[in-house]
């Protein structure tokens, strides 16, 4: 007998391991997101109820396979005639029975080229991944993506009826229909990073292990796509900011931003392969988005070797970012290197020109400190307190408290 406790937490890990995995298996097949996801909600359910009384089964995610499976059948027989049934039924029993967690196959990447489908609207896209793919619920996707939760819900559900109703193909389509599906995989896939990086502790369930997962996702898409330079330039790019890491904490869990942190602490191997990715990638000559920001990393990363990043080509990259994307936060961060390349005049006038920033914390994080640095510490204070207000983490709070102190200390 497992007591409560242990069961949930074995449920959690294998929730946390296996969850795209296990819906993307049951879906690979009926095409039915949806079903797959209740019917997996429903084998977690029991879990919880069966998992204390008989004890964790050695290969979770079998056991919780096979119960979704089941799940899936009820269901169908219980809303279609037999004879309709049939088909989906056969679908579904075709399935063999994993012997362990190691045989049931990872139709991870397939799903998400699924969920990236042209006949899919743009905007549900990159959310239908992180919701089918990483198990993230409406509220957290509609944070990430400034949409009210009812209404990223309800763009969810519309999107997995479309993929059962038009019978979308579960596969990784040929080479030909990659333009069109591949900039939505790598949005998920970094957006997926960038909730896990965010945790810089590792200490919110619902973040844990994302940061490691979406490098997985990217490893696989990079081995899949050798000869697609965006793919090697996302990989650098997250194993860039991977590699610093352990220097976000000091040893008092106090925040640590980038320019303050002990190079020494950063995962050199981790360093050393995004740098031979990203110049893998450079090869091609068609920089894009992803290529450009881990050029910026790269920038930085020469403080291990002794030299000072350059902020002049970081002005430049910068530039290139915004004239290709149209990011505001790519604007953002050229004001703040303009700042740094010694003109913080130009600096903060660029970064008093952006607009639609108001709720965006390092907007006034950034503004914060270029009002200090430009001696204007009556308009700094103000600027400190918002960011303060708007941030989250609160080690990154005490961090710019401290600046605020020593804004009032000057």
């Amino acid at each position: 007998m497992e007591d409560g406790a242990g069961a949930a937490q074995a449920a959690e890990a294998a929730a946390r391991r296996s969850y795209g995995k296990l819906v993307a298996f049951l879906a690979a097949r009926t095409r039915d997101v949806a079903g797959a996801e209740d019917a997996l909600s429903e084998a977690f359910a029991s879990a919880l109820a069966d998992w204390p009384v008989r004890g964790v089964p050695a290969s979770p995610e079998a056991w919780l396979l096979t119960v979704a499976r089941r799940r899936m059948v009820d269901a169908v027989r219980s809303r279609i005639h037999a004879e309709d049934a049939a088909a989906y039924l056969l679908l579904l029993e075709e399935v063999a029975e994993p012997v362990d967690d190691a045989g049931i196959p990872d139709e991870r990447l397939r799903l998400m080229f699924v969920c990236a489908h042209p006949a899919l609207a743009a905007n549900v896209r990159a959310p239908l991944m992180l919701q089918a793919v990483l198990g993230f619920d409406a509220a957290a996707i509609g944070s990430a993506f400034l949409v009210a939760p009812a209404a990223m819900g309800q763009r969810l559900v519309r999107a997995k009826a479309k993929i059962r109703e038009a019978g979308i193909a579960f596969e990784v389509p040929p080479r030909a229909a990659w333009p069109e599906r591949l900039d939505a995989v790598l949005a998920a896939v970094y957006a997926a990073y960038a909730e896990g990086w965010s945790d810089a502790e590792g200490t919110d369930p619902q973040r844990r292990n994302l940061a490691d997962e979406a490098i997985w996702l990217g490893r696989l898409l990079a081995q899949l796509l050798p000869q697609e330079p965006e793919p090697l330039g996302l990989l650098a790019l997250m194993l860039h900011a991977q590699a610093r890491r352990p220097a976000r904490r000091d040893a008092r869990g106090g925040y640590v931003p980038l320019a303050q942190q002990d190079p020494s602490r950063w995962d050199a191997a981790m360093v050393d392969e995004a740098e031979s990715l990203l110049l893998r990638a450079s090869r091609f000559g068609a920089a894009g988005r992803y290529q450009l920001e881990a050029a910026v990393q790269s920038a930085h990363a020469v403080r291990r070797h002794g030299g000072a990043p350059d902020w002049a080509a970081i002005v430049t990259l910068y530039e290139a970012l915004q004239a290709l994307t149209g990011s505001p936060l790519a604007a953002l961060n050229r004001a703040v290197a303009l700042a740094h390349a010694g003109d913080a005049a130009a600096g903060l006038a660029a970064l008093e020109s952006l607009a639609g920033l108001d709720d965006y914390q390092p907007y006034w994080a950034a503004r914060a400190d270029l009002l200090a640095r430009a001696g204007r510490a009556r308009e700094a204070a103000p600027a400190y307190e918002r960011a303060i207000g708007l941030e989250r983490d609160p080690a990154v709070r005490d961090f710019l408290q401290a600046r605020l102190a020593r804004l009032g200390e000057r």
